[in-house]
């Protein structure tokens, strides 16, 4: 239920200005229709931010402001910011006056509100600020969690819901702003932004940004580090630490042809440059899409390239996600069930239809053990819209929208033909570019525009059952891959007969690997897991899919073999999708617990937020 701002008002007790506003009642509100946002955006939004930041690494923190060019839609006297664990220190309105504010007592979930008084004729509010040390969309990093080891290095994560733990600002998908940004950082380290970035040091520490396109909040980003750049065209290049540089700019030289394949399906890449930033392994996501500068996981540097498909992923949000953007978090499968379809189109473009169907049948996989585990636990979780309210939107962004999303728009490829799908996917993008789009908007624009109205013809792609319902509909059309099929037939061979030789490695990449390992299971054995691992070295493997698998697999046959390169592993790498799976893997035994708790309590504080609060809650309930 939407709540008018003057009873909100009321609400509050409103302070002077003094600097020292009270916390007041908990609010949970739905002032602008995103439940996970305070902000009352119908009466009162952002337009353009101006941003400016010193960066502290000693103290972890970053200091300065966020000035804001606002539309006081209604005329109304306040303006509502969303923010968590920042401190601020005073308001201004319209240059140099000073004005009241309050802060709302704080959500465990949302934050805490930040009620700024304003008049009708408000044009500027400009809100003077600190982050803390434990703000949860930064990860500061030691010289020693980098590759190089000489430097330290900090960086951003702010999607879902995190920007608000480091600017002070309306944190909705559903809005969009234009920004420019000045941040200070010592003089030895380069600072990048989801924006237009330099790709040389400034010899004062002084970084200026511009992003002239609009952009929601969770795409706000920054990165400070001891980086340099590869170029490969003049609109696409690599950063990545220096002793690192080399094999990122071996591994990602297709970019440029994602880039023209991505264009040609549907319509010119619309944001300047599309270039990529290599973080440090911490990093807890394969990668975030931001704006001109992709950050990725340095997991995906396989030496075979077989692990693009990521880049790939990242660069299909330019147009699904980051140029039409889901309006709220339950709407999240906007954003990633069509990137994921995407993807996989670049893809075929570029290494061909068989390679295309092993990807989307892996990725189908994982859906099948996602749709199992939650059709037993949450089975309201494996709807495509969901109702996220009073949760962490961080509980919709499960294989779910991703794979789930991608298989209704297969299905609507196959009912109403490729090429028709295709023009229709084109315009889309093209009308609706810098907008927001809710689920209901989009199956509006499906009947209405592909297939003119015919409400028929458009129960066809039966839309209900796909988006509203549990689980996957009747006589949906499972992805196959012949190459994934071979192996599987290896792998049985293998479980029978317990001779590696049965298996046919010839032209293996990563991929027919995973399907390898992926297809044994927890009867397997300890004899047979060491004959593997003496064959394949999987326990050694430097390829972070492969080890992952493997070490599940290893896990759950008690292969003590493995458990010091576990260890390892996950001290070392703070990627989400491998710590998740193996620390659950851990945990199902009482043996596996102690273990788990070992490996714990060194990696926690490696380990960004993001990732941290996932294992907290799993350790938590395993006790």
């Amino acid at each position: 239920m939407r709540i008018s701002v003057f009873l909100l008002v009321l609400s509050l007790y409103i302070v002077g200005c003094n600097n020292t506003p009270k916390s007041v009642s908990p609010l949970k509100i739905n002032a602008g229709n995103d439940p996970h946002s305070f902000s009352n955006f119908n009466d009162a939004i952002i337009k353009k931010l101006n941003l400016n930041l010193k960066v502290d690494f000693e103290n972890k923190i970053l200091t300065g402001f966020a000035e804001y060019d606002i539309e006081n839609k209604t005329g109304g006297d306040k303006i509502i910011f969303d923010t968590q664990n920042l401190n601020i220190e005073a308001v201004y309105i319209d240059g140099n006056t000073k004005t009241d504010y309050v802060l709302g007592k704080s959500d465990s979930i949302i934050g805490t509100p930040l009620v700024v008084n304003i008049k009708p004729a408000t044009t500027k509010v400009k809100i003077i600020y600190k982050t803390r040390p434990d703000a949860a969309a930064i990860q500061w990093l030691e010289p020693s969690q980098t590759h190089d080891k000489q430097f330290p290095f900090m960086f951003t994560q702010s999607e879902a819901i995190l920007a608000r733990t480091w600017i002070p600002i309306q944190d909705s998908p559903g809005i969009k702003f234009t920004y420019t940004a000045t941040v200070t950082c010592p003089t030895n380290l380069m600072a990048l932004m989801s924006a237009e970035n330099d790709t040389v040091y400034h010899a004062d520490g002084v970084y200026h940004f511009n992003m002239p396109q609009p952009v929601s909040s969770y795409l706000m980003a920054l990165a400070i580090g001891h980086v340099q750049y590869h170029g490969y065209n003049a609109i696409s290049g690599v950063y990545a630490e220096p002793g690192l540089l080399n094999a990122c700019a071996n591994e990602l030289t297709d970019m440029p042809a994602m880039i023209n394949a991505a264009g040609e399906l549907y319509g010119p890449y619309a944001w300047g440059k599309y270039d990529l930033l290599v973080l440090p392994p911490s990093f807890p996501f394969g990668g975030m899409e931001n704006p001109r500068l992709t950050f990725a996981t340095p997991t995906i540097i396989a030496g075979d390239k077989s692990l693009v498909a990521l880049v790939a992923h990242e660069l299909a949000h330019s147009w699904s996600g980051n140029l039409v953007t889901n309006a709220t978090w339950n709407d999240f499968w906007l954003n990633e069930g069509f990137t994921v379809y995407f993807e996989n189109r670049i893809m075929e473009k570029i290494y061909g239809k068989p390679y295309a169907d092993m990807l989307a049948y892996l990725g189908y996989k994982d859906l099948e053990e996602t749709m199992t585990d939650l059709l037993e636990h949450n089975p309201d979780d494996t709807k495509l819209f969901l109702h996220l309210e009073n949760r962490n939107p961080d509980d919709g962004m499960s294989d779910i929208a991703y794979e789930k999303g991608r298989l209704f728009l297969k299905n609507i490829e196959a009912i109403v033909g490729r090429e028709k799908f295709d023009a229709f996917l084109k315009n889309y993008f093209e009308e609706n570019k810098f907008k927001s789009m809710t689920t209901e908007m989009f199956l509006n624009h499906v009947r209405n525009e592909l297939f003119d109205g015919d409400t028929a013809a458009y129960s066809k792609i039966n839309a209900r059952a796909w988006v509203y319902e549990n689980g996957l509909p009747k006589n949906y059309n499972a992805p196959q891959s012949a190459i994934l099929f071979k192996v599987q037939q290896d792998a049985d061979a293998f479980t029978k007969s317990g001779n590696t030789a049965v298996i046919d490695t010839a032209g293996y990449s990563t991929h027919n690997w995973l399907q390898l390992i992926r297809t044994f299971d927890a009867k397997l054995g300890i004899e047979k897991l060491a004959a593997l691992d003496k064959a394949f070295h999987f326990t050694q493997s430097q390829n972070s899919e492969i080890q992952c698998v493997w070490y599940i697999l290893a896990i759950k046959n008690n292969y003590d073999a493995a458990n010091a390169q576990i260890e390892n592993f996950l001290c070392n790498v703070g990627r989400r999708k491998f710590v998740r799976p193996l620390f659950a893997a851990l945990l199902e035994t009482e043996n596996g617990r102690a273990f788990a708790a070992k490996i714990y309590d060194k990696a926690r504080p490696t380990y960004h937020a993001v990732t941290r609060e996932t294992i907290d809650e799993m350790m938590a309930n395993a006790k």
